[in-house]
């Protein structure tokens, strides 16, 4: 964790020994300047001032605190924040009752849709869980061959149907395999555009009416990937896809390519969704369960 994060953590403690450089104690300035550190890390506004907040709080109440402290402070204040949102922090596992679990992955192209869903189906199946995949993402070729790939590569089985089929009916074929087969899970790929938000949410809506038919309830998790690299840009993409769908899980991904990581404490604040998964690397086992104790613990140690 700790290596796959190295490039925020660095980033976080440079910005963090020049924020408190000649300073005994925690004042005003010490903290106007951790402001500064943790939205240029991309923790966001609210999310800073929020834990700002916190650490006046906790300065206020121990009434002097040495800027020793602070590195100890700031992780025990953001564990508590991400504390507060504390839904789906179990790992994954089969739904109860008849049918598989269903995972519908959203989010746009380019963030890592393709290569999640691969390492996700690689954690189950080293869990001892069957799997099938779903590409109903059909607008895009390159897509369906992408998944096929990691099937392959994991040994799974997966549902396509040509380019430009209809998505929801992608769905249905997988489910009802999933069901046939008596698969533990099923991971259902959709289309990753955005430019038309009214269209996206008639598509998503219309597999999952679908699905319903299969497997009432599912899915039972719908997981928004996004691309931890891409910053601000994330959050938009978070905003857009929690309103156009019910999204309940996040994965951010390419957390280890950048200095951006301060991005998963944002979003997990703002959209009150849990971060389920983080991709910290390119292997198949670098998609990790989301800890925060571990995660934050990773930058500020």
């Amino acid at each position: 964790m700790a290596q796959g994060l190295e490039k925020t953590k660095e980033s976080v403690f440079q910005k963090l020994s020049r924020a408190i450089v000649g300073k005994s104690r925690v004042d005003d300035e010490v903290l106007d300047n951790l402001e500064e550190v943790l939205i240029s890390s991309d923790v966001g506004v609210e999310t800073t001032l929020r834990v700002i907040r916190r650490v006046e709080q906790r300065v206020e109440r121990d009434k002097y605190v040495g800027t020793a402290e602070l590195n100890r402070i700031l992780k025990e204040e953001i564990v508590a924040l991400l504390k507060e949102n504390t839904a789906g922090d179990a790992a994954p596992s089969p739904a109860a009752g008849d049918g598989p679990y269903v995972i519908m992955v959203v989010g746009v192209n380019g963030v890592g849709k393709t290569t999640t869903i691969g390492k996700l189906a690689y954690k189950f199946k080293e869990a001892g869980q069957s799997v099938v995949l779903g590409a109903a993402d059909t607008f895009r070729a390159a897509a369906v061959d992408q998944l096929v790939v990691w099937a392959e590569r994991v040994g799974v089985p997966i549902v396509k149907q040509g380019m430009g089929a209809d998505p929801a009916s992608v769905a249905y074929d997988t489910l009802a395999k999933a069901k046939a087969d008596g698969a533990a899970v099923a991971i259902i790929d959709t289309a990753g555009r955005l430019h038309n938000k009214v269209n996206l949410m008639n598509e998503l809506t219309k597999i999952k009416r679908v699905m319903q038919k299969v497997i009432p309830g599912a899915p039972h998790e719908v997981l928004l990937v996004l691309d931890g690299s891409t910053g601000q840009n994330a959050y938009e993409q978070a905003k857009q896809f929690t309103l156009a769908t019910e999204v309940n899980a996040l994965a951010i991904t390419k957390l280890d390519g950048t200095a951006k990581g301060g991005v998963v404490i944002g979003i997990s604040d703002q959209f009150k969704i849990p971060v389920k998964y983080i991709g910290i690397g390119e292997k198949m086992e670098d998609l990790r369960l989301f800890d925060r104790e571990e995660f934050v613990g990773s930058l500020l140690n």
